[in-house]
């Protein structure tokens, strides 16, 4: 397998920073994970799949890599949680500043939080659309109000959210479900409708934070924390695809591939996840 420079492992000429409409934040931070370690190899891994893709898109006839996507340095703050959130929120909001679409490559789930901060602060009226197994709304989770499982506690601080694909949750974390936005999995199968009303949930300016665990592990299985019963790849591309034909995408993270050596079909699908989710947001860019 090719390793990557950087995301496509894309020539000079379309990875700059100065030309890149588009701008790969990795962050391989993987300190407050309490089951499946591996996360902060994530990026990495991810990166090194991407220099096998195809840099065109069928669905959409396009090549999005052709707008410039520029990989930065990792963001290596590990003194803390909550310092890391902050160096992530600093890093992205200076890019968002500058009207880039910041991408976010995890890491653990926590990653987040510093990312939908920085969008927070830039797009009025924003919503957060979480894909993911589990809810994540324990206020506090081993001593810290940034481990993992208190991300969407810590979202709806700053702006509402609406939940996608969950399938497992505390007791504990039940009064906190606004039962309106969440999408349970065993539902979705059941509704051929799932889509329109999810959307019918969000603002017009939309955040997608993407775990990992919320594809089934018959095709996601390199992760922290896999839950049976999960969404397939079309059933994912057909909701992010029509978030970008209806709503404003301002940017999104993908989070929580702990890679396996004896299994990197799952590092592919990452990245082609993230090309493809480009591919939408751009398809109708000059």
């Amino acid at each position: 397998m090719a390793k990557a420079a950087n995301f496509g492992d894309l020539p000079e000429e379309y990875s700059n920073l100065d030309n890149a409409a588009i701008v790969i934040v990795p962050v391989p931070y993987d300190e407050t994970s309490t089951w499946g370690r591996g996360a902060d190899r994530g990026p990495a891994a991810m990166l090194d799949a991407s220099a096998n893709m195809e840099l065109y898109d069928i669905e959409t006839n396009t090549e999005v890599y052709r707008h410039g996507i520029f990989t930065d340095v990792p963001v290596e703050e590990k003194s803390s949680p909550e310092k890391m959130v902050n160096a992530v929120a600093a890093r992205i909001d200076n890019y968002v500043k500058q009207g880039k679409f910041a991408v976010v490559i995890g890491g653990e789930h926590s990653v987040s939080i510093g990312a939908v901060k920085a969008h927070a602060q830039n797009y009025p009226r924003l919503t957060v659309l979480q894909l993911d197994a589990h809810s994540d709304l324990r206020d506090k989770y081993n001593g810290s109000r940034y481990n993992h499982a208190c991300v969407s506690a810590r979202v709806k601080e700053m702006c509402p959210i609406v939940h996608v694909g969950i399938r497992s949750m505390a007791s504990s974390e039940k009064p906190f479900i606004d039962k309106d936005n969440v999408f349970f999995a065993r539902d979705i199968f059941s509704d051929v409708n799932w889509i329109n009303r999810v959307l019918a949930r969000v603002t017009d300016n939309v955040y997608i934070t993407i775990d990992l665990d919320v594809f089934d592990p018959s095709i996601m299985s390199s992760t922290g924390t896999p839950e049976p019963g999960g969404l397939l790849w079309y059933d994912v591309l057909a909701l992010l695809k029509a978030v970008t034909e209806r709503k404003n995408l301002v940017g999104f993270d993908v989070v929580e591939l702990c890679p396996n050596k004896n299994n990197t079909s799952a590092d592919f699908l990452v990245a082609k996840l993230i090309y493809k989710l480009l591919s939408y947001k751009f398809r109708d860019s000059k």
